[in-house]
């Protein structure tokens, strides 16, 4: 029995007694003893006590600990759904180029609407047949007579100039290869004697063919193998020996390659030039390497031609170095840091990277923040694209266009305001984007010769990406010069519609004669 209860009962008892008249109390002693068996009591009970309090404190440290480590494993399930959700991300749903998608990512067609037509030509589809040559241009005609008359079966003239025809020649034609075999060109230099005093005098050899053992078109060709077809220096090697019975070292292939890409040195420094004048161009870069260094390929997508450069850095030094310190133009990009820092003036961000993150965030979406956003800011970007395709189908002019893309453009900007707190993260930080660089969104709708994404130079770099993961780089600077040069050379021939073999030979020629190659840039009509 517990202190408190005892001494409790004993004040009952004594007002019990009270109320009865009994007389019969405790004494004086007998309440003192009782009181000094309680406070021995109480003392038995301290060690107890604290014993308890330790228990609870431990409880409560393990409780602390507890609730930290299912906080940090929260904080990691969070982390590591991130970075799932990163891994399972591909260029439908983020800023990563096609190429990092591999054979296991998903197809690309799985956000389009299934169709149910049958593949190839629907009916009604005119057809698309090859078209006969003219006839000063077949190299040889091979007579086909009958042996016997269909319809007597009397045998027929088996000679050309001895039969008899009736109506129009049915012509085939068969295109083919003649025989390959290689063109060799000796030059022979005699020494002939001077009738006059009898000195021997032996002429040198011509410009064209003091440069080497292989003559322009041939070196032309491993150029265009090696950057249009991108094919690898081993593989261009056994092509030449194999298939046009060209016997070539490594050595040799590569001092072609370096001397196709001297020749386009002229014409690739005009367009270095030209790049600060263009009043608008579209810039992107990707990884690089050299010899195992990291190095990055920027590529300028202009009106007529495409210019690129490997550079140490992936910083608006490149910038600078190549549009000067201000750039007077419109230059379209993605949302890098680097065009942010480097220029001030108009500006174009590319609305197909905007279109992957905000599907990147509904695929992963947890939050209500997150589905209420992107549902919002699909329907606002489907809005303002079927507005975009009206125009250029000409059902309506830009006045037209800028008038009803205002309201368009206030939404879009309220609603990324209405997110600029979000609970979600990449919810917030998408909405600051946004709202940080609005104006930078709609510079197409005012502008002519601006377009809405960045897809002109991602095209263009995704030929580089294909050659990096070919030829694994380069291994020297002046293999980096040589790589920006001829993709500059072969990507601008695409523009511009030129043949880039034809003119890859023309160029070798005149490097060879010492005369100025011919110019890339557009001429003045």
């Amino acid at each position: 029995m517990s202190a408190r209860t005892s001494l409790g009962k004993a004040r009952k008892q004594g007002a019990a007694a009270n109320r009865h008249g009994y007389s019969n109390l405790p004494s004086r002693e007998q309440l003192h003893r009782e009181n000094e068996r309680l406070l021995r009591e109480i003392e038995q009970l301290h060690p107890e006590n604290e014993r308890l309090l330790r228990a609870n404190e431990d409880l409560r440290r393990k409780l602390t600990e507890r609730e930290k480590q299912i906080a940090d494993a929260e904080k990691q399930i969070a982390d590591l759904e991130r970075q799932l959700a990163g891994r399972q991300k591909d260029s439908t749903n983020s800023s990563k180029p096609p190429s990092s998608d591999g054979p296991a990512a998903n197809s690309r067609s799985r956000r389009r609407k299934k169709c149910k037509r049958k593949p190839g030509g629907q009916k009604g589809h005119p057809g698309h047949h090859r078209p006969l040559v003219p006839p000063d241009q077949v190299r040889e005609v091979r007579p086909v007579l009958p042996v016997e008359c269909h319809g007597c079966g009397h045998s027929l003239p088996r000679h050309p100039e001895e039969i008899q025809t009736v109506g129009t020649v049915q012509r085939h034609q068969v295109t083919e290869l003649p025989p390959i075999q290689p063109y060799i060109i000796e030059y022979q230099c005699p020494k002939v004697v001077c009738p006059a005093c009898g000195e021997g005098t032996r002429a040198p050899l011509p410009e064209e063919a003091q440069e080497g053992d292989f003559g322009p078109q041939l070196m032309a060709l491993i150029a265009y193998l090696t950057v249009v077809c991108r094919m690898p220096r081993r593989v261009v090697e056994a092509f030449l020996e194999h298939v046009l019975g060209i016997s070539m070292s490594l050595g040799s292939t590569q001092k072609c390659w370096e001397q196709a890409s001297a020749a386009v040195a002229e014409p690739c420094r005009e367009l270095e030039e030209q790049l600060k004048n263009e009043p608008v161009l579209n810039s992107d870069e990707t990884g690089w390497r050299n010899n195992g260094e990291k190095r990055y390929i920027w590529a300028l997508v202009a009106r007529h031609f495409v210019f690129y450069t490997v550079a140490t850095t992936r910083s608006s030094e490149v910038l600078i170095h190549l549009l000067g310190a201000v750039f007077a133009g419109i230059l379209c990009s993605d949302r890098y840091g680097a065009y942010f820092k480097y220029h001030k003036g108009l500006a174009q961000l590319c609305w197909a990277h905007l279109k992957r993150d905000i599907l990147g965030i509904q695929d992963f979406a947890k939050t209500t923040d997150a589905e209420r956003f992107c549902r919002d800011a699909l329907a606002l970007y489907a809005s303002l694209f079927r507005l975009w395709r009206k125009f250029q189908r000409g059902l309506i002019d830009r006045t037209q266009l800028i008038a009803r893309s205002i309201p368009l453009q206030k939404r879009w900007f309220a609603l990324a305001g209405r997110y600029l707190d979000s609970d979600d993260r990449e919810v917030r930080n998408l909405a600051t984007a946004l709202f940080q660089h609005c104006d930078k969104l709609f510079t197409f709708i005012e502008r002519p010769g601006v377009e809405p994404t960045n897809n002109a130079v991602e095209r263009a770099l995704r030929i580089a990406v294909q050659w990096r993961k070919i030829a694994f780089g380069n291994r020297s600077a002046q293999g980096e010069v040589a790589t920006a040069r001829l993709l500059t050379v072969s990507q601008t021939c695409r523009m511009q519609g030129r043949n880039p073999l034809g003119y890859l030979t023309e160029a070798i020629i005149c490097y060879r004669r010492r005369q100025p190659p011919p110019s890339l840039l557009p001429q003045q009509k």
